[in-house]
């Protein structure tokens, strides 16, 4: 698949980050089974726990608006005054994203630009991760 736009949309989204604490923009954007594209940008606050990653912030206002079925994420990341380097989502993202992603199926593409980038899928990322099957 071509993750040319993917990535194109969450290089944008990275330039709405709220990140003066850290200092590191990071941009997601990510692809409905329908086409549709949810882009989310990471929002720090001072007290740190209440900081809301790139990734979840695409999640969870797709979730929100009736999505259920996704087929892949592109996140970018870069601190500031720094080249940009491939960002991996946090374990908090990965296990958000494991609750409406199969781990088999479902396509992280880290990257820097839009020719620069790796796939891997969300099984590689979080292993045994905790699923509904879990609790049975």
């Amino acid at each position: 698949m071509d993750y040319t736009n993917l990535i194109r949309k969450a290089l944008e989204a990275r330039s709405h980050s709220y990140s003066p604490y850290s200092h590191f923009a990071v941009g997601a954007a990510l692809l409905c089974a329908d086409g549709t594209v949810y882009q989310g940008a990471n929002i720090e606050n001072a007290a740190f726990g209440v900081s809301q990653c790139a990734e979840r912030t695409a999640l969870f206002q797709a979730v929100f608006e009736g999505k259920r079925e996704f087929t892949a994420i592109a996140i970018v990341g870069k601190a500031e005054g720094a080249e940009p380097k491939l960002c991996a989502p946090c374990g908090i993202c990965r296990q958000a994203l494991t609750e409406f992603c199969s781990p088999e199926d479902f396509e992280i593409v880290l990257a820097v630009t839009e020719e620069n980038y790796k796939i891997y899928k969300l099984a590689e990322l979080l292993p045994l991760g905790f699923t509904n099957e879990s609790l049975h």
